[in-house]
């Protein structure tokens, strides 16, 4: 069975520990491949790399960091469909998504901070007649970048790309189950000419792994996406250190439907908002706000086109949901339509697991589930389930509206549906979330700030962001003599 070794110094090396973990496949339920089981000893050594390559590749002209990443992309998109294939079978999802989005974007990822830094600049300030000060933005030096399990490349190039484009030198940690196109990245990488210990890539527990490359002292920052749970913990550790963080966390995010809306649209992208990706992305719309006057004509269409998804094999270009990334996540989306039914809530459809037949007959399937009649400050509409779940729950009132779709620890991304332009500006403006889509959901400009407010994270990813988060500022004043 294929081994899944540490990427470190440019050569791949089995863990220090000689132990590796099973990675399964989600639609099959049968181990895919084995992943290392790194410890604190290959953090170290990936790290002692990365300081080694640090001088030679902050020294590196931007030009020609640019024409590295864009080499890295070239031959991503070249090898798009073995990416794509790794991607499915990592994580259960259809292989024309991973296709389609998935792999795409990483491409776009290293393309876009490839040439973002060779319009970099800086900013300079005149003080009357007596200084000039200007900063300069210097890399930081070695950087942690974990990656989660349920967008795998197309997250970790999201960090990567930025990090290595400002000049930094990168230890990544993916997830540990969808570690596949990180080790394909890896192999790219050489192909491309990359300089060793530039990017280095250590498999393994977040328990593990992930806490040792917190912990280390020698890495300058910390980008995360994960659970806030997880985030917390990082912040515990790495706040005394005074490293950078970046943590992009949790959502339970509000689609919020008024009774002008472009109803089609609207139910369309309901579907896409609450079901894409079998619902493992944060960006998902589990809370689906309707307004009062169309709520059963708007609920009925969105039950028939929640009921007429095609659960299947993620190999099956005709699959519209795919498998939940491990049984143990299964379990808990699982126990969330419980609680529903515990709390009140009426199952309107799916709210169970699917049984295949054929090559998928053990793998982890959950129907898309809707659900009703839940108060917005019960559980279910508080917790993140991370899962092909939502909620629907009807509103009149535009206070009690706000009350509710703010009401969540969450603030990460809302979608308001209206016609009414001031009332949307005036939604926007009020709602305690750092993304707000008005008439549509998941239209992304990489130039635009991502992240989220409260327990979603702290910081920002994207465009110029990313590239001052990834890069030390430092005035530099010029004392002007009057003579």
């Amino acid at each position: 069975m294929e081994r899944l070794d540490n990427f470190i110094a440019g050569e791949f090396t089995p863990p220090v520990a000689g132990e590796y973990l099973e990675n399964f496949e989600p639609a099959t339920g049968e181990v895919l491949n084995l992943v290392a089981d790194s410890d604190e000893r290959d953090i170290a050594a990936a790290v002692d790399a990365a300081e080694r390559a640090f001088p030679s590749w902050a020294a590196t002209p931007a030009e020609e960091r640019s024409r590295l990443l864009l080499r890295i992309a070239e031959l991503l998109e070249q090898q798009l469909e073995e990416f794509a294939l790794a991607e499915s079978r990592d994580t259960g999802k259809p292989l024309w998504l991973a296709r389609t989005l998935d792999i795409p974007r990483a491409v776009r990822n290293f393309r876009f901070f490839a040439t973002a830094i060779l319009h970099a600049s800086s900013e300079l300030h005149q003080t009357d007649t007596v200084a000039l000060n200007y900063t300069l933005r210097q890399p930081l030096g070695t950087v942690g970048c974990i990656s989660p399990w349920n967008l795998p490349l197309y997250l970790l190039s999201w960090k990567v790309a930025p990090a290595l484009a400002a000049g930094n030198c990168v230890v990544a940690k993916p997830s540990e189950l969808a570690p596949t196109t990180a080790t394909l990245l890896a192999r790219l990488c050489q192909q491309a000419g990359l300089l060793a210990g530039v990017l280095n890539i250590v498999h393994g527990r977040g328990s593990r792994a992930g806490a040792a490359l917190v912990a280390h002292p020698s890495v300058r920052a910390i980008s995360f996406t994960g659970g806030t749970q997880t985030g917390a913990e990082i912040a515990r550790i790495a706040a005394p250190m005074f490293k950078k963080l970046s943590l992009e966390l949790g959502g339970k995010n509000p689609m919020i439907v008024f009774d002008d809306c472009r109803f089609a649209e609207a139910v369309e992208t309901a579907v896409r908002a609450a079901f894409s990706n079998q619902g493992e992305i944060c960006l998902c719309s589990s809370r689906i706000f309707i307004h009062r006057r169309i709520y059963e004509r708007f609920r009925s269409e969105l039950l028939a086109r929640a009921r007429s998804l095609v659960v299947g094999d993620p190999l099956d270009p005709t699959t519209q949901q795919g498998a939940l990334i491990s049984e143990q996540h299964l379990a808990k989306v699982a126990s969330y339509v419980e609680l529903a039914r515990a709390e009140g809530g009426t199952i309107l459809c799916g709210g169970e697991r699917v049984h295949l037949l054929g090559r998928c007959r053990n793998g982890w399937f959950f129907a898309p589930t809707l659900i009703e009649g839940l108060a917005p400050e019960c559980r279910v509409n508080q917790e993140e389930i991370f899962g092909p779940v939502a909620t629907l729950l009807p509103f009149e009132d535009e206070e009690e509206l706000i009350t509710a779709a703010n009401g969540t620890p969450y603030g990460l991304a809302a979608s308001v549906w209206t016609e009414n332009l001031s009332r949307a500006h005036r939604i926007a403006e009020r709602l305690q979330v750092g993304i707000v889509w008005v008439n549509c959901w998941m239209l992304r400009d990489l130039r635009t700030p991502f992240g989220g407010t409260k327990h979603s994270g702290i910081g920002r990813e994207g465009g110029w962001e990313a590239l001052r988060f990834f890069t030390e500022p430092k005035n530099v004043c010029i004392h002007l003599p009057r003579d």
